[in-house]
């Protein structure tokens, strides 16, 4: 016999809206706890006295973990349903990150860097898939939703460190097990409700038009991946730049990077419905093209001036975000899963290798003041490179009227 409660969860998850909520609430749970890692660099630096390169390897670790083996749980997920994923990939999230306050030395941190990292894997693909499963006819304002759910736990995770971080130190990790706890009893929740999607997905999986364009979706990666770059290198060596070269504290960094990342999470928002009106390929293009003069400027601006371009840079570059992932779907039609786990995973763990390299180039620059400055104008060309290269994707439009 059904309890009042269970039939109330029932009727909750019958519209595609609820469903939908609590899949980008625990995206932003989880996306707080890797965001957070970024923002710790400064403060690991000094507990562990580590160098520049050490730093740059511990961001490596946390994106290949996290990002690029996504596509081999979505190519699981996509040949069998595995719901049980989001509520442990989730937890296991947050519990990867509480174990840096027990860290004994280096090699444990990376370990504990890399839990994390699995279990933010393991959550990503099936959890883009349910936002697919509730969309209906708006993928792009559905995968927004999403999206703006990791984008405003990324944003809000840099703030963790002027809250209680800059204070406690690795000591206050533990307390993201809240999170982690919170959001895997909400994603369990969800499961029977995914479980019937699935079922009802599989039937009509036969009626999916188009076929799979390899070379497109290779392009997209590609696009993806330095796009990625720099939203990590912006993220990662900015509030350094703002530390050492600008004579900031930590926590004054910080502010920059949240607005960063809360800007970016506006413009993913705003990106998806954008993109369903003007075509995909228009907004991943104004999206580079239009960031380019912004991130320029970066190394020549200070206070409210700097805010309000780190502001519009986020804005600009995240508004492609979520519509490149429904964009790989198109490419390869049936397989939510592996397209996801491409777009939002493996390119953005690419780009995290790319993050040791900017590490070693401050390393071995004559001082970490001009390895910095290096650093910011080398990913303003990046932009420009990859802006130019997102000119030659597919016509979007033309692919949904042939």
């Amino acid at each position: 016999m059904e309890t009042a409660t269970s039939v109330q969860t029932k009727r909750l998850l019958a519209s595609n809206r609820v469903p939908l909520l609590i899949i980008s609430l625990g995206h932003m749970l989880n996306d707080l706890m890797t965001s957070v890692l970024p923002a710790l660099i400064p403060i690991l630096i000094i507990e562990f006295d580590l160098s520049y390169t050490q730093s740059g390897l511990i961001i490596m670790v946390a994106n290949v973990t996290s990002s690029l083996v996504q596509p081999v749980f979505g190519y699981l997920s996509d040949r069998k349903p595995l719901l049980w994923l989001l509520p442990l990939g989730v937890f296991f999230t947050g519990l990867g990150l509480s174990g840096i306050a027990v860290a004994p030395s280096y090699v444990w941190l990376l370990f504990f860097v890399g839990l994390s990292g699995l279990g933010s894997a393991a959550f990503h693909p099936e959890a883009s898939r349910g936002a697919h499963l509730a969309a209906g006819k708006g993928k792009g304002l559905a995968q927004s939703i999403f999206q703006v759910g990791g984008n405003g736990g990324q944003a809000l995770g840099p703030l963790m460190i002027p809250l209680f971080l800059s204070t406690m130190g690795v000591k206050g990790t533990p307390f993201f097990l809240i999170p982690a706890v919170l959001a895997a009893y909400l994603l369990w929740i969800l499961r029977p409700w995914m479980k019937e999607k699935r079922i009802s997905q599989q039937r009509s999986v036969k009626e999916i038009k188009g076929k799979d364009q390899p070379l497109f979706l290779l392009l997209l990666v590609f696009v993806v991946t330095m796009r990625s770059w720099i939203t990590i290198g912006v993220t990662t060596f900015l509030p350094l730049y703002y530390i050492n070269v600008s004579k900031m504290t930590i926590d004054q960094a910080s502010v920059y990077t949240f607005i960063f990342l809360l800007f970016g999470a506006l413009g993913t928002l705003a990106g998806g419905p954008i993109a369903d009106y003007l075509g995909k390929k228009t907004v991943v293009n104004a999206s580079l093209l239009l960031a380019i003069p912004f991130l320029f400027l970066l190394p020549y601006v200070e206070g409210i001036i700097a805010m309000v371009v780190v502001g519009f840079l986020g804005f600009i570059l995240f508004s492609s975000f979520a519509v490149t992932v429904v964009f790989g779907q198109e490419l390869i039609p049936g397989k939510v899963g592996m397209a996801s786990g491409l777009m939002i995973g493996f390119a953005i763990g690419a780009a995290g290798i790319g993050a040791t390299a900017l590490g070693y180039f401050v390393d071995h620059a004559a001082s970490s003041e001009s390895g910095l400055t290096f650093v910011l104008k080398l990913l303003s060309w990046i932009l420009v490179v990859s802006g130019l290269i997102s000119l030659t994707l597919p016509n979007d439009k033309k692919m949904a009227n042939q």
